[in-house]
């Protein structure tokens, strides 16, 4: 039978019908709700070959947890604000996650009076029960992990993993779930020195799929993530050592990402130990300075309609006329629905101080004039002319 692209998702090709309503997907919604929703016992985890680190100018993703004084750092004032919109879309698949003290409010008894912080957007597709599911469960296996926040990126990747596992243990109890969600969680948190105090914070994001993080750097825009689509080389080569292949820029001909969470119904994208879709993340981490403004992380709807550099230039002049996160994450998507995004749009901004991002005055240049032939014969002229 012919594979027709599903009206509701342009990550989804499937010839399949649409899934009735999850009666418990308000629980998910937004992540805060206090009430638990049973999770299966926890599975033994193999991890998939696919996990792969990426360093670009000013963004590492090497730990180090010694630093060799302990004298004062930039310290974040956090803030944020978050907005949702369904967009032309006849289903709404995106959710998002704002939590400015998120091992305080997460009830962590080892939490600091430093900041941490966890934010995280979700972009379903074929439903939106895996992204409901992924943004209630993945922060709390992430805090409840005893390792955390010491050995952050094990502990996010694993996080990333129970969550993928728990979702495909729901669904082999309740097949209506089915469905899938791309995932990408920014935390920020402290990293100690040898006189134990956390002087140093981290801006850690990790991504299975193609939302967005970008980080405003003095006005330049600094992407932490990298959109995880079939066509690019290293993903399809991944794809490709794992069965799977590319049609049409889809994996198996039928998903356009390359990483998510869920869609374990999909025959050929996943097994146990491994399959074409990953669900494992992959990093960008940096430290946080005075010179970091604010970060902007976004599903795919936003990113389709901005450039990274014009999203920041867009958010920095908002913050400029009002300071407030959650306007300027309004901002961000009505401008997106004036550019006519075809998705559904979901973005969080984070500010990194209180004070709005500064005017930058560019550097006055050197302006080097100089004479045509002809101001040279007029002035030769002129001053025959005085001689005379």
């Amino acid at each position: 039978m012919e594979e027709m692209e599903q009206p509701d998702s342009g990550k989804f090709r499937s010839s399949s019908e649409s899934r009735p309503p999850n009666p418990l997907a308000g629980e998910y919604r937004q992540c805060l709700s206090t009430d638990r929703v049973a999770v299966p016992s926890k599975k033994s985890l193999v991890r998939h070959p696919s996990l792969m680190k990426t360093n670009v100018s000013g963004v590492s993703t090497e730990s180090g947890d010694v630093i060799e004084d302990c004298k004062s750092e930039f310290l974040p004032k956090l803030r944020s604000g978050a907005c949702a919109n369904i967009g032309f879309r006849s289903s709404m698949e995106d959710v998002y996650v704002c939590v400015d003290n998120f091992m305080l409010d997460y009830g962590h008894k080892n939490h600091t009076d430093g900041p941490s912080a966890f934010y995280g957007v979700f972009d379903g597709h074929g439903g939106k029960h895996a992204a409901d599911f992924a943004c209630y469960h993945l922060p709390k296996f992430i805090v409840e992990d005893e390792s955390f926040p010491s050995d952050i990126e094990r502990v996010v990747a694993s996080a990333f993993l129970q969550t993928d596992n728990a979702f495909a243990e729901a669904c082999s109890l309740d097949a209506a779930l089915a469905s899938g969600t791309t995932a990408l969680a920014a935390l920020v948190v402290g990293r100690l020195g040898f006189c134990y105090f956390y002087h140093s914070w981290l801006l850690v994001v990790a991504n299975a799929g193609d939302c967005r993080a970008v980080l405003c750097r003095r006005g330049k825009a600094i992407e932490m993530s990298r959109d995880h689509k079939p066509i690019c080389s290293k993903e399809k080569r991944r794809i490709e050592a794992s069965g799977g292949y590319v049609y049409d820029g889809y994996l198996n001909g039928q998903l356009n990402v390359a990483r998510a969470l869920g869609d374990w119904h999909m025959e050929g994208m996943k097994v146990r130990d491994g399959g074409p879709l990953s669900a494992e993340p992959e990093f960008m981490t940096t430290k946080l300075t005075e010179e970091d403004e604010f970060l902007i992380i976004g599903c795919d709807g936003i990113w389709e309609v901005f450039r990274s550099q014009n999203a920041v230039d867009f958010a920095r002049r908002r913050l400029q006329e009002h300071n407030d996160p959650d306007k300027c994450s309004k901002d961000l998507v009505d401008e997106a629905l004036k550019r006519k995004s075809g998705d559904n749009l979901a973005v969080v901004v984070v500010c990194f101080q209180q004070q709005p991002p500064p005017n930058l005055v560019a550097p006055r240049t050197r302006v080097q004039r100089s004479f045509s032939a002809e101001g040279l014969r007029e002035l030769q002229s002129f001053l025959d002319s005085l001689g005379n």
